[in-house]
């Protein structure tokens, strides 16, 4: 998602949805975000899960100094108490073993799912102990770049969605979709979209 695509999807979406075109009049486009792919990513989300930015960022800097190289093979060498020394709790210690066992045991191939559908490659990630749709959506969108994923399971989104709508009652996931389902096929942009408005509204 670099400034060119988001541009060009954001326009296309404003032309479908006045109410995209009154949200960005009024907040503006919100910057490329990206992340590595691999095992990197992977093992970065398990770090990531139910901690603030900043907690993970410090984490994820003391356990990839661990270390030689970035790799399942190479996380595999490390016992569990270096692991948890640098701050990963036990269960993200089991998380990460299992993700890393299934790269090594062939069970699990992060380089797979650039030619699996979406719905194909969410199915592969979700089978892993530790990742659930929203993890797995969240790798298409930024990891490999699919540009039509609508995470409704996030709570910012729906909320951000809401407001962009001027809905009254809280949404659902079903009916978020349901509200999203003409962005396609740019829901991915879309999404980035509801969340910088979200921030952006809340921070003023």
């Amino acid at each position: 998602m670099d400034k060119r695509t988001i541009k060009r999807h954001l326009a296309a979406l404003a032309e479908r949805d006045q109410h995209v075109a009154d949200g960005l009049s009024k907040v503006g486009y919100p910057a490329p975000r990206a992340r590595p792919v691999g095992f990197e990513a992977f093992l970065s989300t398990i770090i990531s899960q139910q901690i603030s930015n900043r907690a993970a960022d410090a984490i994820k800097g003391r356990v990839f100094a661990l270390l030689p190289e970035i790799n399942a093979h190479a996380l595999m060498t490390l016992p569990d108490d270096a692991l948890r020394g640098a701050g990963m709790s036990q269960r993200k210690v089991e998380y990460a073993r299992g993700l890393s066992a299934a790269i090594v045991g062939g069970e699990f191939n992060p380089d797979a799912l650039q030619d699996m559908s979406d719905q194909d490659a969410i199915a592969h990630i979700t089978a892993l102990r530790g990742f659930g749709i929203w993890s797995a959506e969240i790798y298409l969108m930024f990891s490999l770049g699919r540009a039509d994923v609508f995470p409704a399971d996030d709570l910012i989104i729906r909320a951000s969605l809401k407001k962009l709508k001027r809905k009254r009652k809280d949404l659902t996931p079903k009916k978020a979709r349901e509200l999203a389902k003409h962005w396609s096929p740019y829901r991915s942009v879309g999404s980035l979209f509801l969340w910088h408005f979200y921030h952006t509204l809340e921070g003023k």
